[in-house]
C-alpha cells in the first residue's frame, strides 16, 4: 500500500468538501498523516470573461479575493484540526489541473475529494474537476457522490470491497485495498465481474469464464501475498459491483483506474459508472 504520510484535500467550502474533510480526518488520526487543504482560485478572467479590468482594479480584487480565502480556508472546520498536522494553501489556477500539479509537486498518498463541488458543473453527473483529477493524478483518489452525509464520528471501517478487472491495474488496486484492510482490521473480498452477454446460467461456456476468473484471482491473491474472499459473478460491471458493496455493507469500495501514462481495461471504462452508482465511498487506484 502506498505510504499514507501526507493527503491532500481539496475545499471548496460545500457541504461535500466537509463531508471529505471528515474522512481525511479519520485517516489522518490513523496514519499520523500530514494533511494539505488546498483552495483554488479561479482566474479573474475565467469569472470576467472579455470585461476589461485595470491593472490596479484587477491586484485589488484579486488581493481581496485571496485575503478571503485564506481567512476562510483557516476557519474550515477548524476545531477538527487540533490534533493534525495541518497545512493550508490557497493557490490560482483552474482547480483540477491545481489539485493534480500539487498531488505530484508535494507528493500525495491520497487524495480525498467529493464527485461534486460548487460552481457551473454541478449539473454534471460527475464533476468537471473530480474527472479530470481522476483522469490525470498518479495517487489513488479518494471520492464518492454521498460524501456530505459522513457523521461527525466515521465508524470503523469492518469490510471493502476490491473490484478488479483482471488487467495491469488489478494488483495495484489489490495491494492499496489489502493494505488499508490490514491496516484498519477490516475484512476484505476480493470481485471480479465477468461478461457472459451470451451465455445462459447454465452453459459450459459461462462456467468456463467463471472458472478462468477465479483462477486468475487465486494467482492474483499469491502475487500479491494477502488472503481476501473472492467472487466472481457475471453481469453488467457497475451495477453489479454496485449491488454486491450494498449487500455485503462495505465501508469501502476500491477500483483499478490505470494511470496517467495509459487506459487499462473494461474496469477503467465503468470508473465513473462505478462511482455514480455505489453506496459507500470509492478509492481509484
Amino acid at each position: 500500500m502506498r505510504s499514507l504520510s501526507h493527503i491532500l484535500l481539496p475545499v471548496d467550502f460545500s457541504e461535500r468538501a466537509a463531508g471529505a474533510a471528515r474522512y481525511a480526518k479519520m485517516l489522518a488520526s490513523h496514519f499520523q498523516s500530514s494533511v494539505t487543504l488546498l483552495h483554488a482560485l479561479t482566474p479573474l478572467e475565467y469569472e470576467f470573461g472579455a470585461m476589461e479590468i485595470g491593472g490596479l482594479m484587477a491586484a485589488d480584487l484579486y488581493q481581496n479575493r485571496n485575503d478571503l480565502a485564506v481567512r476562510d480556508l483557516d476557519a474550515f472546520m477548524a476545531p477538527e484540526w487540533e490534533e493534525i498536522d495541518v497545512r493550508r494553501v490557497v493557490v490560482e489556477g483552474d482547480p483540477a489541473q491545481q489539485i493534480v500539479e500539487f498531488a505530484h509537486t508535494w507528493p500525495a498518498g491520497l487524495i480525498i475529494m467529493p464527485t461534486h463541488g460548487y460552481g457551473p458543473f454541478r449539473r454534471f453527473i460527475l464533476g468537471s474537476n473530480t474527472a479530470k483529477v481522476l483522469h490525470d493524478a498518479d495517487c489513488p483518489v479518494w471520492t464518492g457522490v454521498h460524501l456530505e452525509e459522513a457523521p461527525v464520528e466515521i465508524a470503523p471501517m469492518r469490510s471493502i470491497l476490491c473490484a478488479v478487472d483482471l488487467g495491469p491495474q488489478s494488483v495495484a488496486a489489490f495491494e492499496w485495498a489489502s493494505g488499508l484492510a490490514c491496516e484498519l482490521g477490516a475484512s476484505i473480498t476480493l470481485l471480479h465481474v465477468a461478461s457472459c452477454p451470451s451465455a445462459s446460467p447454465e452453459s459450459a461456456g459461462r462456467s468456463t469464464v467463471l472458472e478462468a476468473a477465479q483462477d486468475e484471482l487465486a494467482h492474483l491473491q499469491v502475487a500479491v501475498g494477502a488472503p481476501a474472499e473472492v467472487r466472481v459473478v457475471a453481469g453488467e460491471v457497475p451495477r453489479a459491483i454496485c449491488v454486491a458493496a450494498c449487500r455485503m455493507g462495505a465501508s469501502l469500495l476500491v477500483i483499478g483506474r490505470g494511470s496517467a501514462a495509459g487506459v487499462y481495461g473494461r474496469l477503467r471504462t465503468n470508473a465513473y459508472a462505478i462511482i455514480r452508482q455505489s453506496p459507500c465511498p470509492v478509492v481509484s487506484v
